[in-house]
């Protein structure tokens, strides 16, 4: 006859496991009471914006054509599809443009909704193009934070241990091959300053 009842081992895994339940559950709570008693964000806002009259057009047209079905944008939306908080610091207005109105013909690889039917967002090759234009302009309106995760450049000083491993890791050809992205953003943002003062 086979004895009943739990044996010692499995005591110790279910303590073991009830253990980290209640770990987590306290920790969750600890974490929601420190939110709400906090003056400060929990996490730092990096992306920024300050619409024209164009973006702000694209802001409630990209809300009325259902694009926050899929999309994250300015804090609101679900994360089924690409959030686009910062698109604008990765991507041109041009690229924007192109890719709304013929994603398949601007991005490098198939896309997975966008495009022509039957693909779930194939009824936004549909928008008339003024509509997707301001879209478009809405979005590269999104700014993130230089260095940010949702940014195309990093932090914009030197760091010394990763200027030593280019210098210990690079073959001695890369830095004539190769512009530091950092430089390419200061001679932009120099051409900038330019073309505004000629205004």
């Amino acid at each position: 006859m086979a004895a009943s009842g739990v044996k010692f081992g499995e005591k110790i895994l279910f303590g073991v496991f009830a253990l980290i339940g209640v770990f987590a559950i306290v920790s969750f709570v600890m974490l929601e009471v420190l939110r709400s008693r906090s003056d400060k964000p929990l996490y730092p806002t990096t992306t920024h914006y300050d619409f024209s009259a164009a973006g702000l057009h694209g802001s409630a047209l990209f809300r009325d054509k259902g694009c926050t079905a899929c999309h994250r944008a300015v804090q609101s939306g679900t994360n089924m599809g690409l959030d686009l908080d910062g698109i604008g610091s990765k991507r041109s207005l041009q690229y924007l443009q192109d890719f709304l109105i013929n994603p398949e013909a601007t991005y490098p690889a198939k896309t997975i909704d966008h495009g022509f039917s039957p693909k779930a967002a194939a009824y936004v090759t549909k928008i008339p193009v003024a509509d997707l234009q301001a879209i478009a302009t809405f979005l590269s309106e999104l700014r993130a934070t230089q260095g940010s995760a949702d940014a195309r450049l990093p932090v914009p000083e030197r760091s010394g241990f990763v200027d030593e491993m280019v210098k210990v890791w690079a073959p001695d050809n890369w830095k004539s091959e190769h512009q530091d992205v950092r430089e390419e953003a200061k001679t932009g943002n120099k051409e900038e300053q330019r073309g505004a003062g000629a205004k």
